[in-house]
């Protein structure tokens, strides 16, 4: 049955040939998954059997025209033959990759570790803390059964290496197993469960298989999908310990982290873990060091809830001399009078408030009862003296373009609808008065206590609503005079029917931005704008400025820089009033928008872009909708600062992101900032670091919360301190490296030539790659190339990179670029790993067991997913193909009808017969169905900056639709 294939096109036949042996790959049996998944019905219940079936059946359970359960065979994982087939051997189309390939010869090997070195080199800080190890998370965190740690004598498995982890100097400075209890999310053990510590000895993992010719086997070449897999089964059943375990998780894998007084890598993640002394070190590595921030990162369930601290009208305690707040890593000596900054190592006075004596090891006797001296992420409710003005709760303004262009494409009708979902949950009978603002039928509110939200619409006018609760009707206000902008009323008010107003084909928006700013200057807010066509009307006018002249020459940053001197003091006057901006892009056919312009105001603000390029409504309408509710929904905060502290010895050499900076040294400014912005920050050394001591970062964010409470966000980070390069590169942070990487070229887009940005990213994975095989790599043959062992991936994140919207060769639509490269500089770790490298995942092979719950663990099973190479996609085959932002559902010209009818329906047999703007998959009972439900259900769960429930589809038929040339890009 090795050639048996359950979905192949009745009237295809391939010339079958010997088939090759399965390689061995770590594929996660479970995984976490949100609730409610759906389940096919079983087949060969009730189901009638068809009077003629054909002969290439579903390879699941029976159902209505597929073969009955007894009389099916077991099956090979693979359903199609892997040679012989048109376009898989040498002579089809997809052929002869493994053969230009062939004569490569290529080596891993993990840099040698030092058995010798000195114990208690870092022996600066000693936590001495109560003994609760990373352990088995309790039933009452609610999401136990999915985290138990491995049962103690259980085998390790060592196809991937997180099975255990080795510990950097800096985790023997700090043991974990000193977490104390009360704060332990396994505070009140469960017996069945008991600790299970994830301390083990960590295999080495297998490098890439080279055989006694020197051929390479494909199929051990260094790959994502696979570390992804392995990485994802071992963290279904532990926890992440954040100093038993220096080496985070890979970005693109659910996990739990537990805080240890190191900052999750969700918050935080160091390129290196494990620093240099010097400079000159750092340089030959070839690495940068750098920091990736994410400070208002989502949890995921099971993970402990940030501490939010009161220390009343004196504030957190802090150093006089750097103003590092109060952390872990400080020491207090003299009996508790004296607080040593781990930054500058200045010893500061404890005041009388906070006194507390220090037992004979030098540890506060009232620790554990402290939240900001064991915990690596908390919070801090601050006094007055913090405040730029009053925090209030958070004002949403909508401001929905009504324009004919809008309402002629669709956009107008679908905004609409979404801000309805993410307000009410999609009832429009919740908008009569009956339910509070944010509040859906069911009672459950979808913003906290104290949001208000107020509607504005606009044209070639803008019209203001007044819907106070005093009011019978809503009324509108109209401003015509767009020249002089002005706030005919506050910014309360609710959402009426402006269809009236949608005559003119040609929107004022800056006028509009101008007002509806002025209407939030004495609280500041957030502003979420639609905008469906150039605004080329009234002041701030835009004209079309790409005209396919400056494509692929030097001239051609232009497009991407802001020129228009009134979008550049709006943007600057939102900061200033503590107001960010989303704007939604619809461009329908593809028409020019200049987002380097528009988006400006979203990007230096703390917001965002998205942009909807050959909008079409009936297609794109549910994206829409999930990402305004996404926005709408997701914790986000107003008025905030940022400042980045280190040790002595390094200093902040520059910041990537979005945000504003009046000039080097100061704080970043954000309008607003959310749960899916990301941060880098570079550092560079101003001295020479002492290897007796670790080097410490704090990222602390100043801002008010949606609730209206003004707040400082403390992450703290230790990496320990090396003198040679060879333990810095055994700890570094792949995920992180790519970030900073990737936002750095980003930022040179304004400035240098893009060949030029491209050459440079080559160089430097040369410069990295070169680096470490001649200086951490000399007992392997000349000319073998060697991968450092958390690198392995890396060249082919940066060819992704390299290929991606942004600095791809070739003409490309300057909107399009731009708006990559403002998503790259705001992105985070793990969106930016499905970004540049998407999970693809074939649906005609699906075992029957995928897609639903395991029934011992609860746990869905998903598949592992496979290469990102066309010479993976197999004649009539189904692929799902994810990359964070566009779930895509590419279809074979021979896929099977059977494969068509399972998914959709009985009367859809044909890619013709197919709905081409179809965004979501219709309820089936049936078994693929369901599988292909569930498994979008749990890729939504953390997708990064896309989360939720629903991932938007978008179809892909071979030769017949345009979105197939994302899957071929």
């Amino acid at each position: 049955m090795s050639g048996y294939n359950p979905y192949a096109d009745p009237g295809f036949q391939a010339n079958r040939g010997p088939q090759q042996p399965l390689q061995t790959q770590s594929r996660p049996p479970t995984a976490p998954g949100p609730p409610g998944y759906q389940h096919g019905t079983p087949y060969g219940k009730d189901a009638p059997s068809p009077p003629n079936p054909p002969h290439n059946q579903h390879g699941g359970l029976p159902q209505p025209g597929f073969q009955a359960e007894g009389q099916r065979q077991t099956q090979s994982p693979g359903y199609f033959p892997q040679q012989g087939q048109p376009g898989i051997d040498d002579s089809g189309g997809m052929g002869g990759l493994t053969s230009q390939i062939g004569g490569m010869g290529i080596g891993s090997t993990a840099a040698a570790y030092r058995p010798d070195r000195k114990k208690n080199r870092h022996a600066y800080h000693n936590l001495n803390q109560l003994a609760v190890a990373s352990q088995a998370f309790d039933q009452s965190m609610g999401n136990a059964p999915q985290y138990v740690n491995q049962e103690d004598g259980q085998p390790v498995d060592a196809r991937h290496p997180y099975a255990s982890q080795q510990v950097t100097p800096a985790m023997n400075q700090f043991p974990a197993h000193n977490v104390p209890a009360p704060f332990s999310p396994g505070l009140q053990q469960s017996p069945s469960l008991g600790m299970r510590n994830t301390s083990q000895p960590m295999p080495t993992p297998s490098g890439p298989g080279v055989s006694a010719q020197g051929k390479v086997d494909p199929e051990q070449i260094p790959s994502i999908p696979r570390a992804r897999d392995g990485a994802a089964q071992y963290y279904l059943d532990h926890v992440y310990p954040t100093m038993e375990q220096h080496l985070p998780p890979p970005g693109g894998i659910p996990f739990v982290a537990l805080d240890q007084g190191n900052s999750s890598p969700k918050f935080a993640r160091l390129t290196l873990n494990n620093i240099p002394t010097s400079s000159d070190v750092l340089a030959s590595t070839g690495l940068p060091l750098g920091l990736v921030l994410q400070p208002l990162a989502p949890l995921q369930a099971g993970e402990q809830e940030i501490p939010v601290l009161d220390f009343g009208d004196l504030g957190p305690p802090r150093c006089r001399r750097c103003r590092a707040y109060i952390n872990p890593f400080m020491v207090f000596r003299s009996g508790g009078n004296k607080l040593v900054c781990n930054m500058c190592t200045f010893p500061n006075d404890v005041s009388p408030e906070y006194f507390a004596p220090t037992d004979p090891s030098g540890v506060r006797v009232d620790r554990a009862q402290r939240p900001e001296l064991i915990t690596g992420t908390v919070e801090y409710l601050v006094p007055k003296e913090y405040w730029a003005k009053e925090p209030v709760g958070l004002r949403w303004l909508f401001v929905i373009d009504v324009s004919q262009d809008a309402v002629d494409k669709g956009f107008f009708e679908a905004f609409c609808e979404g801000v309805l979902d993410a307000l009410y949950g999609g009832n429009a009978d919740s908008t009569n008065g009956e339910h509070t603002d944010g509040e859906n039928p069911d009672g459950e509110r979808r913003l906290p206590a104290g949001v208000k939200v107020g509607f504005v619409t606009y044209d070639k006018a803008v019209h203001f609503y007044n819907c106070n609760s005093n009011l019978e009707q809503a009324q509108m206000l109209v401003m015509p005079d767009i020249e002089d902008s002005f706030v005919p009323l506050g910014s309360d008010g609710l959402f009426v029917d402006p269809y009236k107003s949608n005559k003119n084909p040609e929107p004022t928006l800056l006028p509009t931005l101008e007002s509806a700013i002025s209407s939030m200057a004495a609280t500041g807010g957030k502003i979420v704008c639609s905008l469906a066509s150039l605004p080329t009307w009234g002041p701030g006018r835009l004209f079309l400025r790409d005209k396919n002249d400056l494509h692929g020459i030097e001239t051609e940053k232009k497009l991407f820089q802001t020129e228009h001197p009134g979008w550049k003091k709006l943007a600057g006057k939102m900061v200033e009033s503590g107001v960010g901006i989303d704007f939604f892009v619809a461009a329908a056919g593809g028409k020019y928008m200049d987002i380097a312009t528009i988006g400006h105001a979203s990007a230096v603000s703390g917001g965002e872009t998205f942009f909807y390029p050959n909008f079409t409504a009936p297609r794109d309408a549910f994206q829409l909708s999930q990402e305004i509710k996404h926005t709408v929904t997701r914790e986000t905060g107003y008025q905030a600062l940022m400042k980045v502290r280190c040790s002595n010895g390094l200093q902040v050499s520059s910041y990537h992101g979005n945000f504003l900076q009046h000039n080097f040294g100061a704080d970043l400014e954000f309008g607003v900032i959310d749960a899916d912005k990301a941060v880098g920050v570079m550092f560079n050394y101003d001295g020479k670091l002492d290897p007796k001591l670790d080097a410490h970062f704090q990222c602390a964010l100043l801002y008010t919360t949606a609730s209206g409470e003004r707040r400082v966000r403390c992450t703290n980070n230790v990496a320990s301190v090396s003198e040679g390069a060879a333990e810095s590169m055994r700890f570094i942070d792949q995920d992180a490296v790519v970030n900073v990487i990737a936002k750095e070229a980003a930022t040179r887009m304004t400035e240098r030539p893009l060949k030029d940005i491209r050459n440079a990213l080559t160089e430097k994975t040369v410069d990295i790659l070169a680096g470490y095989r001649k200086s951490f790599s000399t007992s392997h043959p000349p000319g073998q190339l060697v991968l450092p062992e958390n690198l392995k991936e890396f060249s082919m994140y940066i060819l992704g990179l390299i290929k991606s919207r942004a600095f791809k060769a070739g003409h490309e639509p300057s909107d399009r670029r731009t708006h990559t490269m403002r998503l790259l500089k705001s992105i985070s770790p793990t969106a930016l790993s499905l970004f540049l490298y998407p999970r693809i995942l074939p649906l005609h092979t699906l075992p029957a067991e995928s897609g639903f719950p395991d029934p011992n663990t609860g746990h869905l099973i998903v598949p592992p997913t496979i290469r990102a190479s066309f010479g993976r996609i197999e004649e009539g085959g189904a692929y799902l193909v994810d990359d964070g932002q566009t779930c895509l559902l590419w279809l074979h010209s021979h896929v099977s009808p059977n494969l068509l009818e399972d998914l959709f329906g009985p009367d859809y047999t044909s890619l013709q017969s197919l709905d081409p703007t179809l965004s979501s998959l219709p309820s089936l009972e049936t078994h693929l169905n369901a599988q292909v439900r569930n498994i979008l259900a749990y890729w939504g769960s953390f997708r990064g900056s896309k989360s939720g429930p629903s991932i938007p589809i978008q179809i892909a038929r071979q030769g017949l639709d345009g979105s197939e040339f994302e899957f071929a890009r």
